[in-house]
C-alpha cells in the first residue's frame, strides 16, 4: 500500500468509487480508496439503481444526464458490464400541480437537448399495457430511463480507476486520520498510514463516524427503506419486450421491471429511523426484517394503477438503509474550516447522479471549482444550527414526502424553528409568515391574523395580495425591512484595507463613510459573491454580503492570509439590522434621531455611525429595494428596542413591516440581481453587469481567471423580462425561477428570478439570454407553458436612479 497520494478516497460505494474514477480520469493516478469491508458494502449493493435525467434543478439534470450517458461508455472502456437497461421511464400526472412540474421539466429538456417529451395515452399504453390509465392528466415519457446492476456499476468505476493507476484497498478501515501542522493528512489504517493532501470522505451509511474522526459533525440520519420484487408474473412474459419504469409519484411508489417480475419500491408516510446514535460498524451486506404493512397504502396504490401486481406473489422483500441529509441532497465539497477535507455524503439517488456527483468532486479536488454551480448542494448550506434534533425533524419529513412536489417559494416547518432573534415574538403577534435561512426564521410576509400559514403551488397563492400591499405601502409611504439575515463581518488593523483589496476585486474605500459594491471572484473566474464594503474608521471596514453564502465564503477569505495585527471576525450572529425605505423613509428616521438625513449631508453610499432611538447604529445609504433608504446595523441586544421605535414612528406616515417576499419583488423592480440566482461562479463579471467594479490594475482573488474571461466576448447576458400581462392573469402565475426561454421556437436561455411587480403593474422575470436583444419578443415557459414576453431596455422602476439617490 502507498505511504503518499494524492487524495486517499473512504469509501468503496457507488460514490467513492466514481469519485476514485474521475479523479484518475482527470490526470490524478496517484490516488487511494480505502474500503472497510467489500466494495458496495452498506447502501450500494441493495439499491434499486433506478436512473433518471430530469430534476426540477437545471444544474441536477446536467449532472443526471452525465451520469445515465456515461454507463454505456463506461462498459465499453472497462469491459465491466453495467447491467444497463434502459427501456424507458413513464411519468404519470394524476393533478393539475404534477402536470405543471412535469411540462416545465420537458421544457426545460427541450432547452437544454435532453430527451423527455409528452405522449399521449394511446402510445403510453402500447409501451406499457399493464398500466391502468384512468384518471392520468397527462404522460412524459424519456426514452433513456431505466436501470442498472449496483455491482457492476461499483465496479466498472474500480476498474477504470485501477487502468488509470488508483489503487484500492478492500478490508482496510479507517482509524484515525490527522491533519498536520502542514495541512496534509496522515490516514491511518491497521495495514499502514498514508499521507495525503486530500481526504475524501465518501463513506455513506458510516459518513457520520468518519467526519467526526477529523472533528466534523454532518447533519445525516439513517433511515430503513424497502422495495420488493414479485415472481414471475405472465403479463411481464407475455409482452416480450421489456416494460418502461412507472414513476408514479401522486401515487407515492416507483415500478420497474425485474427479470420476469416487477420491483415495486415506496417512501411511506410511517418512515423508521436507523442508527440514530451511529452506524454499527460491523454492519456491511446486512438487511432488516420485512415490514411489508408499513408500505400497505403504497402497495394499494400500485395494486389500483398496475392490478397485475396485486395478483401477483412476493419473491422477496429489501429492506435496507439510506442515509440521508435536511433536505435530501447531498453534502458536498470541502470543509471550509479545515484545508483538503472533502465531503460527499447522504446521496439518495446514487445511481443516477453518480457520475456526475463524481466528476464534480474530481474537478472540485484538482482543479479548484466546478463547472457548475453547486451551491445549493454545498455542505457549507448547513453548520452547527442544524443539530441532530433539527436533521432528524427534516429527514422525517423529506422521506415521507419525497414524492411530494416542492413548490416554488415553499417552506416546510418539521424541525423548526431552530434560530430566532429578539424580535421573532414580536413579528409573530404582527402576523409574520416565516421562512428558515441558514436556520434563522425570517419574516417572508405579513397576514392580517397571526397564525397564517403559506398555501403552496404553481400558480399566484394566498401571499400574493398581502405582499402586493407591502410594495403599496413601501413605494408610497415607507417600509420597513428584517434585514439580520445579511452576512457581516469587521475588518480592523492597520493593513485592513490591504487584506480587503487582495480579497475582493473592486477598490476599497479611501474615504471614512465611503461604501462599495464588489464583487468576488471565483476560481474560473466567475461571481463567487457580491458585498457592500464601508469604511467605518482609518483602520476598520464592515463588510456585508449574503447571509446564505456565509460559510461557502469562508473558503475564499481563508486563500488571503491576514496581515500581522489585522482581524477579520464575522458578527452576523452579534448584529442585526433594517432597511427602512420609500419616499417617507427620511421623515421616519429624522423622528429618531438628531443626526441629519438630508441628501447633501447624508448622500447616497455613505455611512455614518449615529443614535438613533437611543440605539447605536451603522446607517448605510444603500437599499436592496431600489428606492430610497438605509440600511440600519445595531447590536443584537438592542433589535427589540430599534424595532418598536421604527415601528412606532411609522404609524404616523402609514409605514410598516414589509417581508422578504416583498423585498424580492422590488429587487426585480429595478433589476437587482442577488446571489445564487443570478449572480453565481457560473456567470462572468460582464454577463451580470459587475465587469466595471473588476479593477484589474490591482491584484485581487483569482484575478488572472477574472482577466482571462473578461478578454471573452460574454456568452449570454443578463437581462430583465417583461412578461405579457393578460397571458399571466389567465394562468394565475408568474414566472419564479428556472423556466426556458424560446424566440423563434429556439431555446435561448432561462429565467433566474421571477415575480409581480407590484409598484410598476407588470410580470417580471430576470434572466440570462443569448442572440436577443432588448425590444425582441420572446416566450417564458411558465406553468410549462409558453407566455409571451419582451425584453426590456431598462427597468420600470426609477430607471434613472434619480428616486434612489434624490
Amino acid at each position: 500500500m502507498r505511504t503518499e497520494a494524492q487524495a486517499v478516497v473512504i469509501g468503496g460505494g457507488v460514490i467513492g468509487c466514481s469519485i476514485l474514477y474521475h479523479l484518475a480520469k482527470l490526470g490524478w493516478s496517484d490516488v487511494v480508496l480505502l474500503e472497510r469491508d467489500e466494495l458496495t458494502s452498506g447502501s450500494t449493493w441493495h439499491a434499486a439503481a433506478n436512473i433518471h435525467g430530469l430534476h426540477d434543478s437545471t444544474n441536477i439534470s446536467r449532472i443526471q444526464h452525465y451520469t445515465m450517458n456515461l454507463y454505456n461508455a463506461l462498459e465499453e472502456e472497462t469491459g465491466q458490464s453495467c447491467g444497463v437497461f434502459q427501456p424507458g421511464s413513464m411519468y404519470l400526472a394524476q393533478t393539475e400541480a404534477r402536470e405543471h412540474q412535469l411540462k416545465l421539466q420537458a421544457a426545460k429538456a427541450k432547452l437544454y437537448g435532453m430527451n423527455f417529451y409528452e405522449i399521449s395515452i394511446e402510445e403510453a399504453k402500447k409501451l406499457n399495457p399493464l398500466v391502468n390509465f384512468d384518471g392520468i392528466r397527462c404522460v412524459m415519457y424519456e426514452p433513456d430511463g431505466g436501470n442498472v446492476d449496483p455491482s457492476g456499476v461499483t465496479n466498472a468505476y474500480a476498474v477504470g480507476a485501477r487502468q488509470r493507476g488508483a489503487e484500492i484497498h478492500r478490508f482496510t478501515p479507517v482509524t484515525a486520520t490527522e491533519q498536520q501542522d502542514d495541512g496534509t493528512w496522515i490516514v491511518k489504517t491497521p495495514k499502514g498510514d498514508i499521507k495525503t493532501p486530500w481526504v475524501v470522505n465518501a463513506a455513506g451509511l458510516w459518513g457520520r463516524e468518519v467526519a467526526k474522526l477529523a472533528g466534523v459533525e454532518l447533519p445525516l440520519q439513517p433511515t430503513e427503506h424497502q422495495y420488493f420484487v414479485t415472481e414471475t408474473m405472465t403479463d411481464v412474459v407475455a409482452h416480450g419486450t421489456r416494460l418502461p419504469s412507472v414513476s408514479d409519484r401522486d401515487g407515492e411508489y416507483y415500478l420497474r421491471q425485474e427479470g420476469q417480475g416487477l420491483l415495486v419500491g415506496a417512501y411511506e408516510k410511517d418512515m423508521k429511523f436507523w442508527a440514530e446514535e451511529g452506524t454499527p460498524l460491523d454492519f456491511a451486506h446486512d438487511l432488516f426484517p420485512d415490514d411489508l404493512e408499513r408500505i400497505e397504502e403504497n402497495m394499494m396504490n400500485a395494486i389500483e394503477r398496475l392490478p397485475a401486481v396485486g395478483e401477483a406473489g412476493i419473491k422477496r422483500v429489501i429492506n435496507g438503509p439510506m442515509i440521508w441529509s435536511p433536505d435530501s441532497n447531498v453534502l458536498m465539497g470541502p470543509v471550509p474550516e479545515l484545508d483538503g477535507y472533502f465531503c460527499c455524503n447522504g446521496i439518495i439517488p446514487g445511481f443516477s447522479q453518480s457520475g456526475g456527483m463524481g466528476l464534480m468532486a474530481a474537478q472540485w479536488i484538482i482543479e479548484g471549482e466546478t463547472e457548475y454551480d453547486m451551491f445549493g448542494w454545498d455542505m457549507a448550506r448547513f453548520d452547527s444550527w442544524a443539530t441532530k434534533d433539527f436533521t432528524k425533524a427534516k429527514v422525517k419529513d423529506q422521506y415521507a414526502h419525497r414524492f411530494a412536489i416542492h413548490f416554488p417559494n415553499e417552506e416546510r416547518s418539521a424541525g423548526r424553528p431552530a434560530r430566532v432573534r429578539p424580535i421573532y415574538e414580536m413579528q409573530k403577534e404582527l402576523g409574520a409568515v416565516f421562512g428558515l435561512n441558514v436556520g434563522w426564521e425570517h419574516p417572508l410576509w405579513f397576514a392580517d391574523k397571526p397564525g397564517t400559514i403559506d398555501t403552496n403551488g404553481f400558480t399566484r397563492q394566498n401571499w400574493w395580495g398581502p405582499v402586493g400591499e407591502e410594495c403599496k405601502m413601501l413605494r408610497e409611504r415607507a417600509g420597513i425591512i428584517d434585514i439580520s439575515n445579511f452576512a457581516k463581518y469587521v475588518c480592523k488593523g492597520p493593513a485592513a484595507s490591504d487584506y480587503l483589496n487582495a480579497v475582493f476585486a473592486n477598490n476599497m474605500p479611501k474615504v471614512i463613510g465611503r461604501s462599495c459594491l464588489t464583487p468576488l471572484i471565483s476560481k474560473r473566474g466567475g461571481i463567487a459573491g457580491d458585498f457592500t464594503v464601508t469604511r467605518v474608521g482609518e483602520d476598520e471596514f464592515w463588510v456585508i454580503g449574503s447571509g446564505m453564502a456565509e460559510r461557502y465564503h469562508k473558503r475564499f477569505f481563508k486563500q488571503v492570509p491576514l496581515p500581522s495585527g489585522t482581524t477579520f471576525q464575522s458578527k452576523t450572529e452579534e448584529i442585526c439590522g433594517f432597511n427602512v425605505a420609500g419616499p417617507k423613509s427620511r421623515e421616519l428616521l429624522q423622528r429618531l434621531t438628531n443626526a441629519s438625513f438630508t441628501t447633501g449631508d447624508f448622500p447616497f453610499m455613505r455611512s455614518a455611525k449615529i443614535e438613533l432611538a437611543g440605539v447605536q447604529v451603522l446607517a448605510l445609504r444603500v437599499s436592496f429595494t431600489g428606492d430610497l433608504g438605509w440600511e440600519l446595523h445595531c447590536a443584537t441586544e438592542d433589535q427589540a428596542r430599534l424595532y418598536k421605535a421604527l415601528l412606532e414612528a411609522g404609524r404616523e406616515f402609514g409605514a410598516g413591516p414589509v417581508g422578504s417576499r416583498a423585498l424580492m419583488s422590488m429587487r426585480v423592480e429595478k433589476g437587482y440581481g442577488s446571489w445564487s440566482r443570478e449572480y453565481s461562479p457560473e456567470y462572468w463579471p460582464h454577463e451580470v453587469g459587475l465587469d466595471r467594479l473588476c479593477k484589474l490594475e490591482k491584484d485581487f482573488l483569482n484575478k488572472d481567471a477574472a482577466a482571462k474571461v473578461l478578454e471573452n466576448p460574454a456568452r449570454e447576458q443578463m437581462v430583465l423580462l417583461h412578461l405579457d400581462n393578460a397571458e399571466v392573469d389567465a394562468s394565475n402565475a408568474d414566472a419564479t425561477g428556472g423556466e426556458p426561454i424560446f424566440k423563434d421556437g429556439v431555446g435561448i436561455g432561462r429565467v433566474t428570478s421571477g415575480t409581480y411587480g407590484y409598484s410598476v403593474g407588470m410580470s417580471l422575470a430576470l434572466g440570462y439570454v443569448k442572440n436577443a436583444q432588448p425590444g425582441d419578443e420572446v416566450e417564458v415557459m411558465v406553468l410549462g407553458r409558453p407566455h409571451k414576453a419582451v425584453i426590456l431596455h431598462e427597468p420600470p422602476f426609477d430607471s434613472k436612479g434619480t428616486i434612489l439617490r434624490g
